[in-house]
């Protein structure tokens, strides 16, 4: 049977204190030059991110969530116009684009793009 310390018919040799100083000489010089190319690579990074309140995922629910319930919305009142008011179809169409429009108004000032009216800013 063969034995497991040996590789293809040759001893194995046998590490001494040579071999585990040159080891851990490597091991130093390699620590030295990953800690250098760190710092170096930090450098080199800008470090002016964009910051934000959110994550990006977050954010993307929050638009999302801006731009449907403004077409929900106008869906919804124009079905109700049209129940009302007997118009079908045309209450749900109207309604329709104006949920699509607030949809997006609501969209752009959520991502920052429009100022929100207030009626302080119109004084």
């Amino acid at each position: 049977m063969a034995d497991p310390h040996e590789r293809n018919g040759e001893n194995e040799r046998k590490p001494g204190s040579a071999d585990d100083a040159d080891l851990s000489a490597r091991l130093k010089s390699l620590d030295a030059r990953i800690s250098q190319a760190s710092a170096h690579r930090a450098e080199s990074e800008p470090r002016a991110r964009p910051t934000s309140d959110s994550s990006a995922l977050g954010q993307a629910f929050r638009l999302s969530a801006e731009f449907v319930a403004g077409v929900a919305a106008g869906g919804i009142l124009g079905w109700i116009v049209d129940r009302l008011a007997g118009t079908s179809p045309w209450g749900l169409i109207v309604c329709l684009i104006l949920g699509f429009c607030a949809g997006m108004l609501n969209l752009m000032r959520a991502a920052g793009m429009v100022k929100s009216a207030r009626y302080d800013d119109k004084r």
